[in-house]
């Protein structure tokens, strides 16, 4: 593990691979950590890629650098942390590959930095930036249904909930989200050292809220997201991802999450797959970021 100071965080990453290769950023998603991406990145290692594979806000060994940062886990932060990171390490432009948070830290990168970005791989929605003006628009039952976590962490019983039973609340969520993958209690268990994180329970609390407008974000962050309100389209290649058994992202028809993308895009639906997709789809996801140098 290496650590750099990045904008507001000391950031815990892997950086690993040829220096000269082509850069990819693997950026894992809610909850889970950067073993999400073991496999996936000792595949593009061994093709040659320069992988970065970072512990996002709030996970992992990853600390904010003053104690009076809000601990705001809102998409422009997780954008801007992203930026900030690429900054650090001297990176001029870079293949951006993630689902759930880092999907959309992602996809804030590709959209309003274009220049930085060489190609995407979005896992769905695909487009993964959140429209916060119309969340109090409620969507169908079975969707809503899927939501029942953040609903609960809007109020301070979900607050509590989580702080006492992180690792088990976590695991629910791998199940229920993931139900034709088996996975084995030491691979979550590698994985839930991340929540231990002291700021973990903060972060994820405040993106839930403020996804929904319940709570304000950081003020250091008000351009980039009055900008990402513009719902700006993506001009950069992409790929996107769907587990055909995703069991948080509700099924939609390619043309539906293709919407948001002004260049060029394909989306892949993985049999047997659900919201892991990096970790239970290593080949389709490998797959998608060198189809992605290929067209370049």
């Amino acid at each position: 593990m290496k650590n750099i100071v990045a904008g507001v965080l000391n950031v815990s990453y892997r950086d690993i691979g040829p220096d000269g290769g082509p850069v990819v950023v693997l950026l894992h998603g809610f909850p889970y950590d950067i073993h999400a991406y073991d496999e996936v990145s000792a595949r593009l290692v061994q093709a040659g890629w320069r992988c970065i594979v970072p512990y996002l806000r709030g996970y992992g060994p990853t600390r904010f650098l003053d104690s009076a940062t809000p601990r705001s886990g809102e998409q422009a932060a997780l954008g801007a942390d992203l930026l900030a990171l690429l900054d650090a390490l001297h990176i001029p432009q870079a293949t951006l590959a993630g689902y759930d948070w880092g999907g959309r830290a992602a996809c804030v990168v590709a959209a309003l930095w274009p220049e930085r970005v060489a190609g995407l791989v979005s896992c769905d929605p695909g487009y993964n930036i959140q429209d916060i003006a119309a969340a109090e628009t409620p969507a169908s039952p079975e969707t809503e249904r899927r939501l029942w976590y953040q609903y609960y962490l809007h109020g301070e019983r979900g607050r509590a909930g989580l702080a006492a039973n992180r690792v088990e609340f976590c695991r629910l969520l791998w199940k229920l989200w993931s139900p034709t993958w088996s996975f084995a209690d030491a691979t979550f268990a590698d994985t839930a050292q991340a929540f231990e994180n002291p700021d973990f329970v903060d972060v994820v609390v405040h993106s839930y809220r403020h996804r929904f407008g319940l709570v304000a974000g950081d003020p250091r962050y008000a351009f980039i997201q009055q900008k990402l309100a513009q719902q700006p389209m993506i001009s950069v290649p992409t790929v996107i991802l769907a587990g055909a058994d995703d069991g948080v992202a509700s099924t939609r028809d390619s043309s539906a999450a293709i919407r948001g993308f002004a260049g060029t895009v394909r989306r892949q639906v993985i049999e047997g797959v659900g919201h892991n997709v990096p970790q239970e789809a290593p080949t389709e996801f490998v797959d998608a970021i060198t189809s992605l140098l290929k067209n370049q």
